[in-house]
C-alpha cells in the first residue's frame, strides 16, 4: 500500500467531479505525500490541465474546454467533459476516463474527441483559406497537443478485464457530435488562437511528410546510398565543414531545439529515452537497436570495425540533454556508445557536450543564465544590478525552454559553451578500465570505484 498512488488517485477524483471537496487525510509518512490536504477544483479538466502544463508556453492563452449533458443534447444519459491546448514545449498527451475509470489504452470516447477537433481545425483552415490545412492528420493533433477527456455512459463495454480501452461504439458518436459545435465557435470566437494552432499544426504536417519523404527517398554518399531516420531534422548545409549534429532526448527538447537552430548548419536528432548501454551488451542486441541504427544512419558511418571517419556527415557531433542527474546519465551513455564503437570520432575532435542553464534569474531588465546551484547562490549574492527582487526559474528540462533560451545559452556558438570529449591517458587501456568499472555489468566494481572516490564528492543530486 503506498499513500502517495492513493493521493493521485484522490486528486484525479477531484478533477474529475468539480463540484466536490475532498478531504485528505493520512497516518503514514511517505516522502513528500502530505498528512492531510483539501481537494476542490472548480475549474474540473480545465484546472487539471493548466496545472499540469505550469508555466509552458501555450498556442491558446485558455485551453478549449467544456461540458455537454447527453440528456439535454441527445436524449440520453451520460456526459462528456475535456479540455485541450497545444504547446511547442513538451510531447503531447491525453488522458481519458470513462465513468472515472482511467483508460490508458483510449478507446471509442478519444476516436470521438479527436474526429471532432479534426474536423473542426480542417474546417477553419478552409474558411481562413488555408489550404494545407487539408493535410493535418490526427498525428500532427497529438503531436504538442495536450488533452484530457472524461465521459459518463451507462453499461460502458471495456476491452480485456482491467479495462484499459472503452469499446463501447456509441460514445464515439456522442463525444464527436457534442464537442464539434462547441470547437467551432471557439475557433470563430478567438481568432489570434486559432490561428496559432493552425499555423503550429500546419508545421506539423509539413514536418510529418518531409519526414516521410525522406524517409522513403535514399541519398547518395560518397560510396552508398544513405537513408536518414525519419526523426532527423537534418541541416541544408551540402558539405559538413562547420555543420553540427545535436543528439537530443526526446520529441519535446526536439521541438524547442528546431526553433533555436541554425538550419544551414545545425541539424537535430531526438532519442526516445535511454540508449542501451552496449558494454556488456550481445553484438545482435547492438545492431538490431532502432535508436542506435537511427544514431548511425544520421551519422552515415558504421561502428565498430565497420566504421569509417570519412563517412561521418557532420563537423561537431554534440550531446545535448538536460542540466540534471537523467541528462548526466543518457549522456553517460552515449559516451560510453561513442568509445567503445567509434573510438576513432573522439580521437579527431568531434564529439562535445552542450551545456544548458539549471537556472535563469531575472532582476528587472537583467538576466542571467546558471549551470549549476554553486553559480546560481553566487548571484544571488551579488545582485544583477537591476531593480526589485530576484525571480529564479528552473529548467526541468531542454523542453521547459523556450526556442530564444535554448538558442542564447546552449545552440548559439557564439554564445555557448561546449566541452569537448577527449580521452588523455597517461597509462594506455586505462580510460577503457575505467568505462568498464563505471558502466560494465559488475555493479561491485561500481561499489568500489564510488567507495575509493567519494571524498571528492561535494554534493549529489539526487
Amino acid at each position: 500500500f503506498k499513500p502517495s498512488r492513493l493521493l493521485k488517485m484522490v486528486r484525479s477524483k477531484a478533477y474529475l467531479f468539480s463540484g466536490v471537496e475532498i478531504r485528505w487525510k493520512s497516518e503514514i509518512e511517505d516522502g513528500d505525500t502530505p498528512m492531510e490536504a483539501t481537494f476542490h477544483f472548480p475549474g474540473g479538466l480545465a484546472d487539471y490541465l493548466r496545472e499540469t502544463l505550469g508555466k509552458s508556453t501555450t498556442y491558446a492563452e485558455n485551453p478549449f474546454a467544456g461540458t455537454v449533458e447527453f440528456q439535454e443534447r441527445f436524449g440520453v444519459p451520460g456526459k462528456v467533459e475535456w479540455a485541450i491546448n497545444w504547446t511547442p514545449a513538451r510531447d503531447g498527451f491525453i488522458q481519458s476516463y470513462c465513468n472515472t475509470v482511467p483508460t490508458p489504452e483510449g478507446g471509442t470516447h478519444e476516436g470521438g474527441f479527436w474526429a471532432a477537433i479534426l474536423k473542426g481545425i480542417r474546417a477553419y483552415g478552409e474558411l481562413a483559406n488555408n489550404r494545407k490545412a487539408k493535410d493535418i492528420t490526427r498525428e500532427d493533433l497529438i503531436t504538442g497537443g495536450c488533452a484530457l477527456v472524461s465521459c459518463f455512459i451507462r453499461e460502458p463495454e471495456f476491452v480485456g478485464q482491467t479495462k484499459d480501452r472503452l469499446a463501447t461504439t456509441e460514445a464515439a458518436r456522442l463525444v464527436e457530435n457534442a464537442v464539434r459545435d462547441h470547437f467551432d465557435n471557439w475557433l470563430a470566437a478567438d481568432t489570434k488562437s486559432a490561428g496559432a494552432i493552425l499555423d503550429f499544426l500546419v508545421l506539423r504536417a509539413e514536418e510529418r511528410m518531409r519526414r516521410k519523404q525522406e524517409k522513403e527517398t535514399a541519398r547518395k554518399s560518397a560510396t552508398k546510398k544513405l537513408r536518414l531516420p525519419g526523426k532527423l531534422t537534418d541541416c541544408t548545409s551540402k558539405t559538413r565543414e562547420g555543420t553540427e549534429l545535436f543528439i537530443v532526448e526526446g520529441d519535446s527538447a526536439g521541438g524547442s531545439g528546431k526553433g533555436a537552430r541554425n538550419r544551414n548548419t545545425q541539424a537535430l536528432l531526438p532519442l526516445k529515452g535511454k540508449i542501451l548501454n552496449v558494454l556488456g551488451a550481445a553484438s545482435s542486441k547492438i545492431t538490431t537497436n532502432a535508436e542506435i541504427n537511427d544514431l548511425c544512419e544520421a551519422l552515415g558511418v558504421g561502428m565498430g570495425t565497420k566504421f569509417n571517419l570519412d563517412d561521418l556527415r557532420y563537423d561537431k557531433i554534440i550531446i545535448m540533454t538536460d542540466a540534471d542527474v537523467d541528462g548526466a546519465h543518457i549522456a553517460s551513455l552515449l559516451m560510453t556508445f561513442f568509445f567503445t564503437q567509434m573510438r576513432p570520432l573522439i580521437d579527431a575532435g568531434h564529439l562535445y557536450l552542450a551545456c544548458p542553464p539549471l537556472f535563469r534569474l531575472t532582476q528587472g531588465a537583467k538576466r542571467v543564465y546558471c549551470l549549476d546551484e554553486a553559480e546560481k547562490n553566487m548571484w544571488l549574492e551579488k545582485g544583477l544590478g537591476g531593480k526589485g527582487k530576484i525571480d529564479v526559474s528552473r529548467f526541468k528540462g531542454l523542453g521547459e525552454m523556450d526556442a530564444k533560451d535554448l538558442k542564447e545559452t546552449t545552440m548559439d556558438p557564439e554564445t555557448r559553451k561546449l566541452i569537448r570529449v577527449t580521452v588523455d591517458e597517461d597509462v594506455p587501456g586505462e580510460t577503457g578500465d575505467l568505462v568498464e568499472r563505471l558502466m560494465g555489468k559488475k555493479p561491485e566494481m561500481r561499489f568500489a570505484y564510488i567507495q575509493q572516490n567519494a571524498q571528492f564528492v561535494e554534493e549529489l543530486d539526487v
